[in-house]
């Protein structure tokens, strides 16, 4: 276990200074190559503006969303309907999904208690 450790604390020693190298010339790569969404000048009012437009346009899209959830709903209820036809390969993904679900609910409940497993802080 301590060999893993160090191991692990060499990794990352290493990967710390392969970002220390070459951070700062990815970040201006990234940004080169993405320029075409960088907003000149980024004024508060830009940024307003910019948060409306994103606010407007996922409420824009709440009627596809909820028409969207009712066929996904149906679609369920279908399948409970003719569960006697489903195929193993179905209830595995499903079961899956359902586990998935579950693996991001205890992550969310550990990151809630501060990252730590055995309650809340005080």
């Amino acid at each position: 276990m301590a060999s893993k450790l160090i191991q692990v604390q060499s990794k990352a020693c290493e990967a710390s200074k392969f970002v220390a190298k070459h951070g700062t010339s990815y970040y201006r790569q990234l940004l080169e190559k993405n320029k075409h969404f960088i907003q000149e000048p980024a004024t508060v009012e830009k940024c307003q503006e910019l948060s409306k437009q994103l606010l407007y346009t996922r409420l824009a899209s709440i009627p596809k969303r909820y028409e969207t959830f009712w066929k996904e709903l149906d679609y369920a209820k279908n399948l409970w309907k003719n569960r006697t036809d489903l195929k193993v390969e179905d209830a595995g993904i499903a079961a899956l999904f359902g586990l998935e679900c579950f693996a991001w609910y205890c992550a969310g409940e550990i990151t809630g208690r501060g990252f730590t497993f055995t309650g809340y802080y005080p």
